[in-house]
């Protein structure tokens, strides 16, 4: 998966079976809808719950990773580590304007 700005590759917010879990969650409300539709409801709003929780433990982490990563240089030292923080900044911004 490339981002399409530069050609590097998006790192992934959740992992890939943590992502299978949760749509999971999903797909077994909606099948329990026709037998038990207000349960299937519930179901539906705790999963979206658990996908937004995941989701923002997933942007903090990241954003501390960043944050680390420009923090630890020397301010009179190295723009290359500046200018791929910055990059790295740019793509989680349109990354997060897509969704």
């Amino acid at each position: 998966m490339t981002d399409g700005t530069d050609g590097t590759k998006a790192v992934p917010l959740l992992a890939h079976d943590e992502r299978d879990r949760l749509g999971l969650q999903v797909q077994q409300a909606v099948s329990r809808f026709v037998d038990q539709p207000r349960a299937a409801v519930e179901e539906a709003d705790h999963a979206v719950e658990d996908i937004l929780d995941r989701f923002t433990d997933a942007m903090a982490q990241r954003r501390r990773t960043l944050r680390t990563s420009w923090q630890s240089v020397d301010e009179a030292a190295d723009t290359e580590q500046l200018r791929l923080a910055l990059r790295d900044y740019r793509e989680l911004a349109e990354r997060l304007l897509r969704l």
